[in-house]
């Protein structure tokens, strides 16, 4: 031991953040299909300033990257959420901010807002939204990049992963955390119409403080997974972890039919996992279907006690909900053994019934990213895989239809791949039923593109 401190992991390799905010011309190798046109956005944590104390990933500045493409040309710009604590920081000189850790908090922004919305980029009702689940949407220009600020028609903070619903064209959305105190067990339940004004908020209580990163929306319902990731401050501020895998809470999962009052849920249950994506959910008589990625632990977090978590790798699984019966057990079905995440389909099929499904996978390779792209026919049961070269790892594959009225999964799957030979990046478009055959075109990124998370495709 020569007293040296441990190198984070997610401050090395392709998680490490990128210094500048750029704009290039992008080299293309391949033929990007003429009918490929518009703008592929990604969003993802990276730290403007070396963050106080042990960083997580999940609380680094969001950083918007963005893809343009046109007459089959692309070119890249990225550029940083200025959030109010992004401005704070900036002024300063450094950070301010402790992440997870609230004790961490330098005093001169002591009750200053410290969103980073960095999880996730939406197009919806004519706005481009970064979202984090701690905060309100900020909006972002779509053609520049450039921060415009919160929303406050929201009235508090929003999921990262709202749905966009292909047939009212309302977005329905909710939050976790609600309340006077951080980390309470308070949830809303909210929509915002086609026009972008918000509709309905609601409040309600749920079993246990969880971190709800995602949730599920069929054409008649809604459900909230609160799973044993719980939130605890007063475990923080004794020094244990805010969030932590605590199975002994048990996992439940709440279930309203949308236009319902909050009052309504029902309370299913089932074994204690945790899922931060699903894939889609559809309803058929009485029984509700949702194809989520089920980590058997939740990962990327310690335990109740600080000992650090377990090694658990998601695979997809099928829950299904039987609204007309008398038990509240959840049924779980394993629908596919490949180990992946970042879940995605053609969302013109959002709510309903589907065939086609794709994600990030490992196809041999363990670690903390992905060296493949699979893509799933429900249908079949079949699954195609395309596998990167060693060192390679690919971001959430995003699926672009054809055309507005082209069949479910005709069209093309995007995605970010990071090339480690040369230590840059890809814009890679795949034909949505064949990945296995490999990119039809690539757009050279002449840099990497860090890790990040979620992304999403606005058509010209």
């Amino acid at each position: 031991m020569d007293g040296s401190q441990p190198i984070n992991p997610y401050l090395s390799g392709n998680f490490a953040p990128v210094a500048d905010e750029a704009d290039f011309e992008l080299a293309v190798t391949g033929e990007i299909p003429a009918a490929l046109a518009g703008a592929f956005y990604r969003n993802g944590p990276n730290p403007r300033f070396p963050p106080k104390g042990e960083h997580h990933w999940f609380v680094g500045d969001g950083m918007i990257h963005g893809v343009f493409v046109e007459g089959g040309k692309a070119r890249y710009r990225n550029r940083y959420v200025r959030t109010p604590k992004w401005h704070d920081e900036d002024a300063a000189g450094r950070a301010l901010f402790g992440g997870f850790d609230p004790r961490l908090t330098d005093p001169s922004v002591a009750g200053h807002d410290g969103g980073v919305a960095n999880t996730n980029i939406v197009w919806h009702a004519g706005r481009l939204l970064a979202l984090e689940e701690g905060h309100a949407p900020f909006e972002m220009d779509p053609h520049s990049l450039e921060s415009r600020g919160y929303l406050g028609a929201y009235r508090g903070n929003v999921t990262a992963h709202p749905k966009l619903d292909p047939e009212t064209g309302e977005m329905v959305w909710f939050a976790y955390g609600v309340g006077e105190m951080p980390l309470s067990a308070g949830m809303s339940y909210g929509v915002t119409s086609a026009t972008g004004e918000v509709v309905r908020r609601d409040d309600f209580q749920a079993p246990y403080s969880s971190m709800v990163h995602d949730f599920l929306v069929t054409r008649g319902h809604v459900l909230f997974p609160v799973l044993p990731l719980t939130g605890s401050l007063q475990r923080a501020m004794t020094g244990l972890p805010p969030y932590a895998w605590e199975p002994e809470k048990g996992a439940f999962v709440g279930v309203m039919k949308r236009d319902a009052s909050v009052d309504t849920l029902r309370w299913f249950e089932t074994d204690p996992c945790y899922v931060f994506h699903p894939m889609n959910a559809w309803e058929e008589g009485s029984k509700i279907f949702a194809d989520v990625m089920e980590h058997p632990v939740a990962p990327l977090f310690p335990n109740a006690d600080g000992s650090p978590g377990g090694d658990a790798p998601a695979r997809l699984v099928r829950w299904t909900f039987d609204l007309a019966g008398e038990s509240n057990q959840i049924k779980r079905e394993p629908l596919d053994d490949m180990v992946g995440e970042f879940p995605r389909f053609d969302e013109r099929r959002a709510g309903l019934s589907y065939r086609h499904g794709w994600f990030a996978a490992n196809a041999g390779r363990a670690g903390t990213s992905f060296d493949a792209i699979a893509h799933v026919d429900l249908a079949t049961g079949q699954r195609r895989v395309h596998q990167l070269p060693a060192g390679d790892a690919t971001g959430e594959p995003v699926f672009v239809p054809r055309s507005a009225g082209a069949p479910e999964g005709d069209g093309w799957v995007v995605s970010l791949i990071y090339r480690a030979a040369d230590d840059q990046s890809d814009f890679a478009v795949f034909d949505a039923l064949d990945v296995a055959a490999g990119p039809i075109a690539t757009a050279r990124i002449p840099r990497r593109v860090p890790f990040g998370f979620h992304g999403n495709w606005k058509g010209a």
